[in-house]
């Protein structure tokens, strides 16, 4: 698994071993993959394994997240335009598509994508051709798609939000990574990882973890994952002036396993965090039901009401599995 460790992707646990064992296999293919997990699981990672293990290494890797593309111009930021094809279209250009040729187009969020660029995607997987917005040739791409996803896309399918002939056309191959707290041991040896890392890319001496930090990062519970664990690490490093880490330098109590006297236990902190966690929870979640109501359902109209991105606003809803069709009182939804 030396390869896998080159390329960023750090474990043991039999969990994480077995969800990598297929990239080889996947690799020395061109079939469509579909890579599932929480956020901060690694998706990324194993896309770019799949990537520079297989025959094309040598082309691009273009990773694209859907949930930042503007809905109206989705198609154009794929597959390109014309000149004039559009208002603001004042030269051609390329798209996405086009960047990727000869290598892989990395589709992250792909549950993010509205029905009719879910339709526009469909056609070229079919076809591995496109034609660019107000183009009138078509044109063949050679370009291998991986997708991935932290939604559950069957649920999707079933709420008529995800089309089920997409699905099955992207999961030809499939693999699922595995939450962090189900990779037993992987934890510290992440953790010193990416301190070893730290201390190369500072050129400092190398730091160690106190032992109430080691307790700590064995009991936190990870929710964010890989992602959220190599954040702690990068912030209790930076704030600590000797060459013991200690977990107590953070102001961020939810991640802090010790009071500010020192003196509480991290089994106490943890119940701290939890009921942090869900008083933010309900929060959120009553916050978004009052701006969905407001809003009739429309999202663009909730965003610019709560100061926020369109698109962090729909994953919250999502994230809480509001469906904003209920609060569309004509049917019509942006």
């Amino acid at each position: 698994m030396r390869e896998f460790e080159e390329l960023n992707l750090v474990g043991q646990s039999s969990a994480f071993l077995c969800a990598l064992a297929p990239i080889k296999k996947f690799s020395c293919c061109d079939a469509t993959v579909l890579i599932q997990g929480e956020t901060g699981t690694g998706k990324e990672l194993a896309a770019r394994a799949i990537h520079y293990l297989g025959a094309r290494r040598n082309g691009p890797f273009i990773a694209v997240n859907c949930g930042a593309l503007p809905e109206a111009l989705v198609e154009s930021e794929l597959f390109g335009h014309t000149r004039g094809a559009f208002t603001d279209a004042k030269e051609a250009r390329g798209g996405i598509v086009a960047e990727a040729q000869g290598g892989t187009l990395f589709l992250d969020e792909i549950d993010s994508m509205n029905i009719r660029a879910q339709v526009a995607l469909l056609r070229f997987l079919e076809q591995r051709e496109y034609r660019p917005v107000g183009g009138a040739t078509v044109k063949r791409a050679d370009v291998r798609v991986i997708a991935a996803s932290n939604a559950d896309l069957e649920m999707l399918v079933a709420r008529k939000s995800f089309r089920e002939d997409l699905l099955y056309r992207l999961n030809v191959l499939s693999l699922n990574l595995p939450a962090l707290r189900d990779r037993k041991g992987d934890v510290k040896l992440l953790a010193d990882e990416f301190l070893l890392r730290l201390c190369r890319q500072y050129k400092t001496p190398l730091k160690k973890f106190s032992e109430d930090t080691l307790a700590f990062l064995h009991s936190n519970s990870w929710r964010g994952n890989v992602r959220e664990l190599e954040n702690f690490i990068l912030r209790q490093f930076l704030l600590t002036d000797g060459l013991t880490i200690r977990a107590g330098n953070s102001d961020d109590a939810q991640h802090s396993p010790t009071s500010a006297q020192g003196n509480e236990l991290p089994e106490t902190q943890r119940r701290f965090s939890e009921a942090k966690a869900h008083a933010i929870a309900d929060f959120e979640r009553a916050y978004l039901i009052e701006l969905l109501h407001k809003s009739k359902g429309n999202i663009s109209l909730a965003a610019r009401l709560a100061g926020k991105d369109r698109s962090r606003l729909g994953k919250l809803a999502k994230k809480y599995g509001l469906d904003r069709q209920i609060y569309a009182s004509d049917g019509s939804v942006a």
